[in-house]
């Protein structure tokens, strides 16, 4: 299968092409992919789980860069991996270039991908919609970075999900306000202790003897 994409991105191409072959930068962009291993400046080992369907796979994998010309800001990506938990394995080669649009560039990415196993069954049209769904969130996070210059964080769709994973601290009760030391008891008739029914709260400077010149 064949999957063809391309965006645009408000940088010179020298910048976006040397973005695009930073393999620590650019998995940080792809869903689902982990950096494992950088076994020399153009083969690199690594991790990704994806959904199809109902099932989630994970696979483990090698990919190397192939025929780069940095002056012609071409080159290409060799991938091929096996299931973590099944016989199912994936390989594809992504053809990408960089070319200059007015004020900036255009990145176009071909890509010839085949999969065998479980996700095999779930047919073209739903392995293109997952295809185009991973290459649509990595070229809007290449976009965002290389316009931003790297200023902000390398895996902005993921920001939003860690704020919504904060933990929230309970919140504090709030105290009873302390009684004064000088609040003063009067009973009006005998009674058990402070603080019972026939008891009687005075504020501090109220005077609990007979008032003058009451009836």
């Amino acid at each position: 299968m064949q999957l063809e994409n391309s965006f645009s991105v408000a940088a010179p191409p020298d910048r976006v092409f040397a973005y695009l072959l930073d393999v620590n930068k650019v998995a940080g962009c792809v869903p689902g992919a982990e950096l494992s291993e950088v076994v020399d400046p153009t083969t690199f080992k690594g991790k990704v789980k994806i959904k199809v369907g109902p099932i989630t796979v994970a696979y483990n994998g090698t990919a190397r860069i192939v025929d780069r010309d940095d002056n012609a800001h071409s080159a290409s990506i060799e991938a091929e991996g096996r299931e973590t938990t099944g016989p199912g394995s994936a390989r594809a080669k992504a053809a990408m270039s960089v070319v200059a649009e007015n004020e900036g560039s255009v990145v176009k990415i071909v890509t010839d991908y085949n999969v065998a196993g479980r996700v095999a069954q779930f047919g073209r049209g739903v392995m293109e919609d997952v295809s185009r769904w991973l290459v649509g969130e990595m070229a809007a996070c290449i976009k965002a970075n290389v316009e931003a210059g790297e200023s902000r964080d390398p895996e902005p769709h993921r920001t939003r999900a860690r704020r919504r994973g904060r933990r929230h601290l309970p919140r504090r009760k709030a105290r009873r306000p302390r009684r004064s030391r000088s609040t003063r008891w009067a009973c009006c008739s005998p009674c058990s202790g402070r603080g019972s029914a026939e008891c009687l709260e005075l504020g501090p400077n109220l005077d609990t003897g007979p008032a003058s010149g009451r009836g």
